[in-house]
């Protein structure tokens, strides 16, 4: 198994640091609004990533946070007239129930941040007394990045090539800003009730101000020469969320942590500052990142008009049934590289609704096949070494970073190899069951099949009857009358399936 490691630019062997567990974090969303594309893009290259070490026999363990409390959310829990946490878990369902559609599998532990105070507020800690950190006139405190040793490794930096340092109390910044970041920030009248009250020790050292205490939401606990103990109105900041609930949930290291390119810097670089400053450890032994969505050849944005959400894209879509639309979506990402640019379109979309028509078709005739079948021959040898190939091939392709498109390619091949067959009636009946578990097999990857389109529907009586009629008329050669049948059968959401040897009715 080899992965592109961020960290290191190098395609790399993949070596957990424990044979008992993987550890992998998933940086998630902010729950304010609906998820949009370019989220769902990374969440599926995500579960793509958990789905094939699991596949190969990893035991993999995922985290991924909920951020329930950051500037987006305050402002905009304060516009809707709601409670942070009222506004905050509304969103937090519409998002769970909106990855359970794209067939992405909900990691072991989601945490939502509000719950890591303890863990955020004893890290702080510890690098305050590392002198990592410092309590500044504005009443919060920063990492300063100047103590971290290797602070431009993950993003490839170069220092001289960046703004001039500063101190950055916004959960995000200019990407090209040397910065120290707030670890915890002091609370404003904006932020309405949204506030903790902690303890922390402040050391006495060269960074200590005594005037930045003097203010009326700061208490004084306890002083001495070396240290005084302060209580203050704070909340946390963006970065140290995620190096909390790693913490508290894996400990000192992981071995994947996963999301978006644009995460690189600053958030995934001020995540490895920050739990280093703490551990003296690696962080994260392998870092992956999925590359940038456009549409329509366009940066998505609001303001471009081609911001999409899934709830969008159902409203548009109406007429198509949910998990054709959600199987498409996720076609439509797989079909790319995970690293590279993807070009979203509608049109491409669109299409992907007949390749996932197409895979439905060829299942159903698999089934309707075993249905009629009577051939109780062993597997030919011939079958059985084809689909070793197919295997072969496909495991191949996603040990080598991932490799989705080309997994895809060893897929459609299946497919076309399975149509062929059943045109030729070449099928055994323990091979037509070899031909359905495989494609299970594939889709334990991929997640873009529905089986539950081959479980058996009791058809009505009256429909059995009229469809009995049809066939007696085609049968006598009487097409003008089994025609009309047919048109009626359609008008009661019934289509017949005609083959060579036998008919068939099914579902709408």
């Amino acid at each position: 198994m080899k992965i592109q490691n961020t960290k290191t630019r190098k395609l790399e062997e993949f070596r957990p640091l424990s044979s008992r567990e993987v550890k992998v974090y998933l940086c998630w969303p902010t729950v304010y609004n609906y998820a949009h594309i370019w989220n769902f893009r990374a969440y599926i290259f995500e579960d793509i990533v958990i789905r094939t070490l699991r596949f190969l026999g990893y035991n993999v363990v995922s985290t991924m946070n909920l951020t329930d409390v950051d500037d987006k959310t305050i402002r905009d829990s304060q516009i809707a007239g709601e409670s942070l946490k009222n506004f905050t878990e509304k969103y937090s369902k519409i998002f769970l129930n909106d990855i359970k559609n794209l067939n992405i599998i909900p990691a072991d532990n989601i945490v939502p941040v509000t719950t890591l105070i303890p863990e955020m507020t004893r890290m702080i800690q510890t690098m305050l007394n590392r002198k990592n950190a410092y309590l500044s006139d504005d009443w919060s405190i920063y990492f300063d990045i100047k103590t971290s040793k290797n602070y431009w490794e993950l993003a490839g930096l170069e220092k001289q090539n960046l703004k001039a340092w500063a101190r950055v109390d916004n959960d995000e910044y200019e990407k090209d800003s040397a910065s120290d970041f707030v670890l915890w920030k002091s609370w404003k009248e904006s932020d309405w009730p949204n506030y903790w009250l902690e303890e922390f020790k402040i050391p006495k050292n060269e960074r200590f101000r005594k005037s930045s205490l003097q203010n009326e939401n700061v208490e004084i606990v306890k002083e001495n020469d070396s240290e005084i103990i302060v209580k203050i109105k704070w909340r946390p900041g963006w970065h140290i969320e995620c190096s909390a609930c790693n913490m508290k949930y894996f400990g000192q290291q992981i071995d994947i942590h996963m999301w978006w390119i644009d995460l690189i810097f600053p958030h995934h670089q001020n995540e490895i500052a920050q739990t280093e400053a703490c551990t003296h450890k690696e962080f994260s032994k392998y870092w992956i990142h999925s590359g940038h969505l456009m549409v329509d050849g366009k940066k998505m944005s609001k303001s471009a008009k081609n911001f999409y959400t899934l709830k969008d894209l159902e409203e548009k879509y109406l007429e198509v049934p949910k998990s054709t639309l959600y199987r498409a979506i996720r076609l439509s990402y797989i079909s790319w590289k995970y690293s590279t640019q993807i070009d979203f379109s509608f049109s491409k979309l669109e299409s992907n609704f007949s390749v996932v028509n197409s895979f439905d078709e060829t299942l159903k005739n698999i089934s309707r096949e075993l249905d009629q079948n009577t051939d109780n021959r062993l597997p030919s040898q011939e079958f059985s070494d084809e689909l070793q190939i197919f295997l072969w091939e496909f495991l191949e392709s996603m040990e080598d970073d991932f490799n989705t498109p080309e997994a895809l390619s060893v897929f459609h091949n299946f497919i076309k190899f399975v149509n062929i067959w059943l045109k030729n009636n070449s099928f055994c009946k323990s091979e037509l069951n070899s031909l359905l578990e495989i494609a299970k097999t594939f889709d334990q990857i991929l997640a873009i099949l529905d089986f539950s389109i081959l479980e058996k529907q009791e058809v009505p009586e009256d429909i059995l009857k009229i469809f009995e009629q049809r066939n007696i008329f085609k049968k006598n050669k009487d097409f003008q009358k089994a025609d009309e049948i047919r048109d009626i059968l359609i008008e009661k959401w019934y289509k017949i399936i005609d083959s060579r040897d036998w008919s068939y009715l099914e579902k709408i």
